[in-house]
């Protein structure tokens, strides 16, 4: 049903990437599909959140999500915040760093990135698209944490599945773009094939950049293996999401 960091997982943090895999929706989005607006049975969402929090360790209704725009934005979750209100609003990253309260973001191809405080216990998870690179939510979400009081030498980051570099196919504009945003080196050109765009080193670049020096890549295409993951490139509105999330904890 999850994935995890062992990095993450070896400090005590709560957390994990789920798979499509051990939940109860049907057909074109079974079975563990966590997205709530994709045309999915209502009930059957709920239900896969349930199992998602029992198998990370949290309580369902102490999940905090926001709409997301493919932008910059962080929102940091306070004490007295409400999920469903929290959910209203759009950012494309969300920190806290109180306890038991577990953030997550929504993908189906794009980066999802989980970082934790061993020495705060304050955490982050990030929605990072080819768009939020560029944008550069990476860099946010870590200035957000920092407002938290975290040195982000300290701090552990971890890159879910997601589209991988050799599935992840782009135009010259998008190709261009991404470079800019995180360095040369990562779009390949094999032939007369279109350029393919690396994020997972383009976002270890951009957590760099910012001062993480700890970084976990799992290193998983979601493109390549349609029996584990959800992918919007492969299957379009009949795509389901998965949910990578992270518990703030005790220091």
């Amino acid at each position: 049903m999850i994935v995890a960091s062992p990095r993450l997982r070896d400090r005590g943090f709560a957390h994990g990437f789920s798979t499509r895999l051990g939940g109860v929706s049907e057909a074109p989005f079974d079975t563990m599909n966590l997205g709530r607006s994709v045309g999915d049975n209502a009930d059957h969402v709920r239900e896969n959140h349930a199992r998602l929090a029992r198998a990370v360790g949290y309580e369902a209704e102490r999940l905090f999500e926001r709409s997301q725009v493919h932008g910059a934005a962080a929102y940091t979750v306070r004490g007295d915040d409400e999920p469903e209100r929290v959910r209203e609003g759009q950012s494309d990253a969300l920190v806290t760093a109180v306890e038991g309260a577990a953030v997550g973001v929504r993908v189906a191809d794009c980066v999802p990135v989980l970082i934790g405080d061993p020495k705060s216990g304050a955490v982050a998870a990030v929605h990072a698209g080819w768009r939020g690179v560029v944008a550069g939510v990476v860099g946010a979400s870590i200035d957000a944490l920092v407002a938290l009081g975290v040195d982000p030498a300290n701090v552990i980051a971890a890159i879910g599945p997601s589209i991988g570099p050799c599935c992840f196919e782009v135009g010259e504009e998008v190709a261009a773009a991404i470079a800019e945003a995180a360095g040369d080196g990562l779009v390949l050109r094999r032939g007369p094939q279109k350029p393919h765009a690396d994020l997972w080193r383009a976002v270890e670049r951009q957590l760099g950049r910012a001062g993480v020096r700890t970084i976990d890549t799992l290193g998983a295409c979601t493109m390549c293996e349609p029996e584990k993951w959800f992918s919007f490139r492969r299957d379009g509105a009949k795509s389901g999401r998965m949910l990578g999330v992270i518990v703030a904890k005790r220091p």
